[in-house]
């Protein structure tokens, strides 16, 4: 099962200094400012009322960690805001491209003003920024991830070798990611809400009809069952023996009644063995050439 993110979250590292100094940046950190750069050269910093800035709508973040947000605002009290804000300019705001995590703790924090760096781009380069930037810190759920992926390649028309490029990922996850938006709303949101990893998941994805996708969905969190245990359950739905009707479980009877009739009468094994209704087959068992003979003047008389 998912486990929610305890303690500092991953986006603190580059926030908080560990023993008084600056904290290293780590390779994923280094490829969001890699690209980051890509489009901005040499920002100015100013700072601006954090009331004049708003998020943007379109960002592929939707949800965020309280209790991380309230250490990252407990971080900024005591150290303030390292690493600035990218915003660009609207009618009368400014609207985020990277740190709208930054900025919500700023707010708890009780900061009235917070450094940014303002910038003017396209709304391609704004989705790769904030899609990466989220993505390369874990910040996103695998749902928010799937669903950026898609606008990248449907909205700007972006490859999957492409994607997988920015976000310094392989294609086949770009690929698998992507394949979770295939799955039941109501299972995309056990996702969401953690009752399922994406091991899990992606095991699901084998169920084609919604409602038993759901139900198995929810076998899966109620009896906390490992991705290999879900992998064998769903390879296994359809093989089940139908149920027999109360008519069947009749005829059954009859037929067991008529083959001990015959076996009394014979005195040797026989089987009926049904084809439908009307159509079958007897077998009678012999076990010498003497019994042989034995029953054909039994049958014959």
């Amino acid at each position: 099962m998912g486990v929610k993110r305890g303690g500092l979250g991953k986006g603190l590292d580059s926030l908080i200094p560990d023993n008084g100094k600056m904290p290293e940046s780590g390779k994923k950190t280094k490829v969001v400012e890699k690209v980051i750069e890509k489009i901005i050269e040499k920002p100015a910093e100013i700072k601006l009322n954090v009331n004049q800035i708003e998020p943007n709508r379109e960002q592929p973040r939707k949800r965020f960690d309280e209790q991380a947000l309230e250490e990252l605002a407990d971080s900024i009290r005591q150290f303030g805001i390292l690493q600035p804000l990218i915003v660009q300019e609207k009618d009368n705001y400014y609207e985020i491209i990277a740190g709208e995590r930054r900025w919500r703790a700023a707010k708890l924090a009780g900061l009235k003003e917070i450094p940014v760096v303002i910038r003017k781009m396209s709304e391609q380069e704004i989705v790769e920024i904030s899609l990466i930037e989220n993505i390369q810190r874990e910040n996103l759920n695998p749902i928010e991830e799937a669903a950026a992926y898609k606008r990248l390649l449907g909205e700007f028309h972006l490859t999957q070798e492409e994607i997988a490029e920015r976000v310094a990922k392989s294609r086949t996850a770009v690929t698998n990611s992507m394949r979770l938006l295939k799955l039941d709303a109501k299972v995309q949101q056990m996702v969401i809400d953690e009752m399922l990893s994406t091991g899990h998941a992606r095991a699901l994805l084998a169920i084609e009809d919604p409602d038993l996708q759901f139900q198995i969905a929810n076998k899966v969190y109620n009896e906390k069952l490992s991705v290999r245990e879900v992998e064998k359950l769903v390879k296994n739905i359809g093989k089940e023996k139908p149920v027999k009707k109360e008519k069947d479980f009749q005829q059954d009877a009859v037929f067991q009644d008529l083959e001990e009739k015959m076996k009394v009468s014979l005195g040797t094994k026989v089987s009926i063995n049904r084809k439908d209704e009307k159509k079958g087959r007897i077998e009678i068992e012999y076990y010498s050439m003497e019994e042989l003979e034995r029953l054909m003047e039994i049958l014959i008389k």
